[in-house]
């Protein structure tokens, strides 16, 4: 694992985003669940999830990296033991997929406290109604969901896209970051065009699932091919 986190930012990638596996993953379709299920029949824990965490802060000081699961591993021993585990170990952000705002007490104020923000999840179905509950305690990132589904199977028009990035940018100051479905280095560069940044997951997943041990080679391909698509679709933009 460590040697694709370095792949990713050897590729290029601005912010590492690290699962943590867990028995049930709702939100993820198959590449992922397959994904979890190799990591959990491996052994893998929680507390191994930080250790890889504090070893690529040592190798990358100044990359984010952001912690992404479900509440259970990070509830289970306490939300204090799991704050105070992300800043020892250098996560600077949590994405809990399933803890909605209303039960933000559960986790919020203790990775507040350990300075972790705590990225919260917009989607197609969250209305002007329902955003400022989900805004309020948000920190680094507003993640927009870019279809009502799970990942790595769907994929969102452009034009829909930038119309709820253009909502969402209006009633918030955080950066916004488009994830789901996105799989090509075009359709990367359509969306970087609009958004603040693109979060890839399931593609990465499954290059690791074919490669095993060697991924880390492929993965740095990928995420090169991507970057130089937003690279390339930036520059055409401001010239």
């Amino acid at each position: 694992t460590g040697a694709i986190l370095d792949a990713l930012v050897e590729g290029g990638a601005d912010v590492i985003e690290l699962g943590m596996p867990f028995t049930d993953p709702m939100a993820d379709g198959p590449s992922i669940q397959l994904a979890n299920l190799r990591s959990l029949g491996a052994g893998t824990r929680t507390v191994d999830l930080f250790e890889i965490a504090r070893a690529f802060r040592s190798r990358h000081p100044h990359i984010p990296l952001v912690l992404m699961g479900y509440a259970n591993p990070m509830v289970r021993r306490g939300a204090a033991w799991f704050a105070a585990e992300c800043r020892k170990a250098g996560v600077d952000g949590v994405i809990c997929v399933d803890l909605p705002p209303e039960e933000d007490e559960d986790l919020g104020p203790a990775l507040r406290a350990s300075g972790v923000d705590l990225i919260r999840l917009a989607t197609p179905t969250t209305d002007a109604a329902r955003l400022p509950t989900v805004l309020e305690g948000a920190s680094g990132f507003l993640y927009y969901v870019s279809v009502a589904g799970i990942t790595g199977l769907q994929q969102a028009a452009t034009e829909n896209i930038a119309a709820a990035v253009a909502k969402l940018k209006a009633a918030t100051s955080l950066p916004v970051v488009v994830g789901f479905g996105i799989r090509t280095p075009e359709q990367a560069a359509d969306i970087g065009a609009v958004a603040d940044g693109v979060a890839l997951g399931s593609s990465i997943v499954d290059l690791v699932g074919e490669h095993g041990a060697n991924a880390a080679s492929p993965v740095r391909d990928y995420i090169a091919s991507l970057r130089r698509a937003m690279d390339t679709k930036s520059r055409e933009n401001t010239a």
